[in-house]
């Protein structure tokens, strides 16, 4: 099988600066670099250069072109890495209509609960078209049956099997709309996050930019980030396209199950660049630094970016310790802040500083609000450590601010605002839930909260999770963290939240019960409310969670608190709860 080179031979580097996605694909296609996908070995499966991507992405255009279908309407793909992905959603951009990547199924739930999330989102975009993988044609054709506006749905033989016409493209130009995100955690009631055109190139400026990654001649990208979320699709195929750089693929699932394949990519292409919410460097060191070959060599990882997730500092520092003796430079780690609505990337931290945190104290971030420096950082019952996530992008604002909209001072912890060009116009057919969170002068409500030190943020969760305990505010990362501290769970395997009750607001953990007897299962609930108690000084009740029932995540793999809760006051974790 052909091998794709790093670095284009003849066509110069132009980091960012097109007006559209055709714009960019068609100037990376001049050169020779491109995108190879490898399975879970590390073996390659196919590899297509930029070029074959364009040619592949024009027949696709002009079949759907001359199936009769009109430049605006959508077109519903599940986002798998594989080239086919490839195919429907550049297609979808030189024939003018809006792709609308969607997950694959993830997780426990099963098929009806895969369907469900198909038809709302079908719903929320109008689409009149759907592809994907063959094995997903039954699903796509089953959730189109109550949308007669859908024509065409099935595995990329439903757009093979059209006749290619002789018709000219139509590519999608800068002032339009690029395709719609759904955003994560959105599958029950979603969120089309309108991505226009321009909004991305300003995104991807940035990211791509001093400020951001600095792309230079010669980067490689590594990923198994997947494309139906935006730090895959944006992160890690829109971002090194715009630079024409190659792109090494392995599927989410495979690197669920062999992660040190993400490093053996990395070492054996002598890639640069690479990403992962907290969680892969984590599955990195606990599943795969019993796997990790002689000849591994990180060396060439300049930029190891965090996102997705709060960013944790404990995680990074094992995997630093870790692969040390393989070449991997902890200053290479750079942790980041984002989002869909902003396109993906709100802030970068500088190059070479690696991780660095601000440890507050527990009582004043609690009771005050404020992030007051803690007296001993190595106190872990009294001090509190959060990863500092950076600067706000060039031509972008960012504030910090209380319930009353006041701009606050450094260190004082308020919600997460962001102005600027690569904010969305809004979400798509939902002005009300667009009104919600953007203001008329263009500022978004990210729900984030967080506060500011020297000119950069620190982020310290999402408002919607944040548990009240008599008047105290607390984060639920800090309560699951706790439990995965005392090694009672692994990581991932609890969730925090509050329920209201008569007696006020409770605080509740769900955690994966992979032990079995009544014994050790009332042993396990005693010792994660020991541990919440000990380390957070909050009561708790302990839910423990049935394997066979899991913990929901959304499609970015993250964990749903939303939803474990909901699951909790249905009845289906135990203990069934007495109060709503």
């Amino acid at each position: 099988m052909k091998s794709l080179p790093s670095r284009n031979s003849k066509l110069a580097l132009h980091r960012a600066g097109f007006a559209s996605v055709p714009a960019m694909l068609d100037y990376a296609a001049r050169g020779e670099t491109g995108v190879t996908f490898h399975n879970a070995k590390g073996e390659q499966l196919s590899a297509l250069s930029w070029h074959e991507v364009q040619q592949r992405a024009h027949v696709v255009a002009r079949k759907l072109i001359g199936a009769g279908f009109a430049r605006g309407e959508r077109i519903l793909i599940t986002a798998d890495t594989w080239p086919g992905f490839f195919d429907s959603f550049f297609g979808a951009q030189y024939a003018g209509l809006m792709p609308v990547p969607v997950s694959i199924p993830v997780g426990i739930g099963g098929k009806e609960a895969y369907l469900d999330q198909l038809r709302r989102q079908f719903a929320a975009s109008g689409a009149v078209a759907a592809v994907g993988l063959d094995d997903l044609a039954g699903y796509l054709a089953e959730a189109a049956a109550e949308f007669p506006a859908v024509r065409l749905h099935g595995g990329m033989d439903a757009i093979h099997s059209l006749p290619e016409k002789p018709v000219d493209l139509r590519p999608l130009g800068g002032d339009e709309l690029c395709y719609i995100q759904f955003s994560s955690g959105s599958t029950r009631y979603p969120h089309g996050v309108q991505i226009t055109q321009a909004a991305l190139m300003a995104n991807l400026a940035g990211m791509t930019g001093p400020a951001g990654l600095d792309v230079v001649a010669g980067d490689r990208a590594v990923s198994w980030l997947p494309l139906y979320h935006d730090m895959g699709l944006i992160g890690f195929l829109m971002a090194p396209l715009s630079s024409q750089l190659s792109i090494d693929y392995l599927t989410p699932r495979d690197f669920a199950r062999r992660p040190m394949q993400w490093l053996n990519l990395l070492s054996r292409n002598r890639a640069s660049i690479s990403y992962s919410p907290s969680f892969g460097y984590d599955l990195a060191v606990r599943r795969g630094a019993t796997q990790v070959p002689a000849d591994l060599d990180l060396s060439t990882w300049r930029h190891a970016g965090i996102g997705g997730d709060m960013v944790r500092a404990d995680v990074l520092e094992r995997f630093a310790e870790t692969f040390a003796p393989h070449g991997f430079d902890a200053r290479a780690f750079i942790p980041s802040y984002g989002m869909a609505e902003v396109c993906l990337a709100i802030t970068f931290c500088p190059h070479g500083t690696g991780v660095r945190t601000d440890a507050i104290d527990r009582t004043a971030l609690g009771e005050q609000q404020m992030a007051v420096p803690a007296a001993d950082p190595s106190d872990n019952r009294r001090a509190r450590r959060f990863v500092v996530c950076g600067r706000v992008l060039p031509g972008h604002r960012l504030e910090v601010r209380d319930a009353a909209g006041k701009v606050l001072a450094d260190r004082a912890v308020g919600r997460i605002f962001v102005q600027g060009p690569s904010i969305m116009p809004g979400y798509y057919g939902e002005p009300e839930a667009s009104r919600e969170v953007l203001s008329a002068d263009g500022w978004l409500d990210t729900g984030d909260l967080g506060y500011m030190l020297d000119g950069e943020v620190v982020v310290t969760g999402r408002a919607k999770d944040l548990i009240i305990v008599n008047g105290r505010n607390v984060w639920p990362q800090d309560i699951e963290w706790a439990v995965e501290a005392k090694r009672l769970v692994k990581n991932g395997d609890a969730a925090a939240f509050s329920v209201d009750t008569d007696a006020g607001e409770r605080v509740v953990v769900a955690v994966l019960a992979r032990v079995s007897g009544d014994e050790a299962r009332a042993a396990l609930a005693r010792d994660v409310a020991g541990a919440v108690r000990e380390s957070i000084a909050v009561d708790c009740e302990v839910a423990l969670v049935p394997p066979t029932v899991g913990l929901p995540t959304t499609s970015s793999g993250k964990l749903s608190r939303a939803r474990t809760k909901a699951n909790y006051l249905a009845g289906l974790y135990a203990p069934k709860p007495a109060a709503a």
